[in-house]
């Protein structure tokens, strides 16, 4: 299968961003933001997150049922897939594990050669 190339985005507290990105390129140095002769390449913008936990929710920040704001940023950074999909879902895997959220907010994007 040709090469495949994929836009990760995800949103997390400012303060657990390093470390989420420090563990990510560790585990995954040749798949994750690697653009050309670059490596640990990502976008980080800062912004206000908001979500109210339920009930049935274990929240790492703020307390179910109260609506709660964050300080997060928005990390964007390419992934690089050898066609089937397998480093994707590793590396969302990855970040699902060293994450601090019990869901982590995310989309991921085919990106396409014109």
């Amino acid at each position: 299968m040709p090469p495949v190339r994929f836009k990760l985005v995800f949103f997390t507290p400012a303060s657990s961003t390093r470390t989420i990105l420090d563990q990510l390129f560790a585990r995954h140095p040749q798949t994750l933001g690697k653009i050309g002769a670059y490596e640990q390449c990502a976008f980080v913008s800062r912004g206000t997150g908001q979500f109210k936990p339920t009930a049935e929710a274990n929240p790492a920040i703020g307390k179910p049922g109260e609506l709660e704001f964050v300080e997060e940023d928005r990390v964007e950074m390419v992934v690089n897939d050898g066609g089937d999909k397998k480093e994707i879902r590793e590396v969302l895997g990855a970040l699902k594990e060293v994450h601090p959220y019990e869901e982590v907010a995310y989309d991921v994007y085919r990106l396409e050669d014109v």
